[in-house]
């Protein structure tokens, strides 16, 4: 039986996500931007009205507010994506039983022999398009072809709201003319060290000697002439939750950073960010780990056991127990990260009633170092922490928080973490 497989790539996810919350956005050109007084302040996505103005990922936010004066922003809500996320491959499970989730707007689903079902692989591509617009709201492109490599080559090809097909006939025609940096997995060093041996495209690559690419590449020589050439036998792989192994946030700082007390601020933020996301999977860590990355750009990892936790307070105290144990005032730092690591999976436990003046003890935690872990504070902080996620999931992610976060003097901008929903930022307008 021949195989088919799917590659789903969401368009323009972040920022279509926030159009179906704030339907003022459509039509005009708007954008999922950081703030530009930040050294995050940047492009994650921007629609297709805001693309034709020439405005990309990744851009710096003042230049495409050059290229596009009328740009509408909207500051980045991870959480929100990811539920949208999430209502996104719980759909496409409709569809195939087995689903493996690339990023967090696109994965490949093994469709098959599901022609009886849902008739030929373009028809399957349609009802998968339909599906998405009528009940998410949301628009995707789709690769179809018989290997994971050619379905994901295949979805970039008609953008947005296209379907495209790579059979082994097409791979001279569609695949081998283009430039070897558009191929999956290539990045800028390996595209930059292929040119340097007269790669251009990735037919010069297919046509190659393939010990010539083993010996330039070691093991990865082989999957990258193999998919040069079509070929991929890697198969569709759901991930299983209990694969996650770690659940880290870092943050590119302002400014950097000598003092103590801000970089903990950092730290206690960055720690109920994890704590958060930690209790939203089911999982407890038993080591933290932080990361500090110098103004000249060394980087520094040091970590430490704890008792299984997913607290926001033992995985805080923890970390700064790390942190004031291995800091220098003469080194001012740019990035800071925090990662909890040695995950297993457990059922959440419901918490019990708690009043918020339970709170008060947490309240100025900023300024404590790591002390002795005590097993009826850490179940009394998981009832605390359990009980805040509810009010932030009902009232928003800012709803709620200690209060050391309130009076934190650095803003930190989060690379990767959750954040409440803001009103987009209107040409003209004031910005939240």
């Amino acid at each position: 039986m021949p195989r088919v497989v799917f590659l789903v790539d969401m368009n323009a996810f972040f920022i279509s996500c926030e159009m179906l919350r704030h339907p003022e956005l459509r039509g005009i050109p708007a954008a999922v931007a950081g703030d530009p007084a930040q050294r995050t302040g940047i492009i994650l996505a921007a629609n297709y009205d805001a693309r034709a103005f020439g405005v990309k990922t990744a851009m710096p936010l003042h230049q495409a507010l050059k290229l596009c004066p009328g740009l509408a922003t909207v500051a980045p809500d991870h959480r929100y994506y990811e539920d949208k996320s999430g209502e996104v491959m719980s759909l496409l499970a409709r569809y195939s039983p087995v689903v493996e989730q690339n990023s967090i707007d696109e994965a490949w689903l093994d469709m098959t022999g599901s022609d009886g079902l849902f008739g030929s692989p373009r028809q399957c591509a349609e009802r998968i398009m339909t599906d998405l617009r009528e009940n998410l709201g949301l628009w995707c492109s789709i690769g179809i072809a018989s290997n994971k490599f050619l379905a994901k080559m295949a979805s970039d090809m008609k953008k947005p709201l296209g379907i495209t097909e790579i059979g082994p006939e097409d791979i001279a025609g569609k695949l081998w003319p283009l430039p070897v940096r558009a191929m999956y997995g290539v990045g800028g060093k390996t595209a930059e060290r292929l040119r340097g041996i007269g790669v251009e495209t990735i037919g010069d690559l297919a046509r190659l000697e393939p010990d010539l690419v083993h010996r330039l590449f070691g093991k990865a020589g082989h999957e990258l002439h193999a998919h040069a050439n079509g070929l991929d036998d890697a198969p569709v792989q759901p991930h299983q939750s209990d694969e996650m192994k770690q659940i880290g946030r870092s943050v590119t700082l302002p400014r950097d950073i000598g003092d103590l007390e801000q970089a903990r601020r950092v730290l206690l933020r960055l720690s109920d960010e994890i704590g958060r996301s930690a209790r939203s999977h089911g999982k407890k860590g038993r080591t933290v780990q932080i990361t500090l990355k110098y103004a000249d750009f060394t980087v520094a990892n040091r970590q430490g056991p704890v008792p299984e936790t997913w607290t926001t307070q033992v995985i805080y105290e923890t970390a700064c127990g790390l942190l004031e144990r291995n800091w220098d005032p003469a080194k001012p730092v740019r990035l800071i990260g925090i990662a909890l690591s040695g995950l297993d999976g457990e059922e959440k436990e419901e918490p019990h009633q708690l009043s918020l003046l339970d709170a008060m003890p947490l309240a100025g935690e900023a300024s404590k170092s790591a002390k002795a872990f005590d097993r009826s504070d850490e179940k009394k902080n998981e009832r605390l922490d359990v009980a805040m996620d509810r009010i932030r999931l009902r009232l928003g992610s800012d709803a709620v928080g200690r209060a050391s976060l309130l009076r934190r003097p650095v803003k930190a901008s989060p690379e990767d973490a959750e954040s409440g929903t803001r009103r987009p930022h209107m040409p003209g307008g004031n910005r939240e």
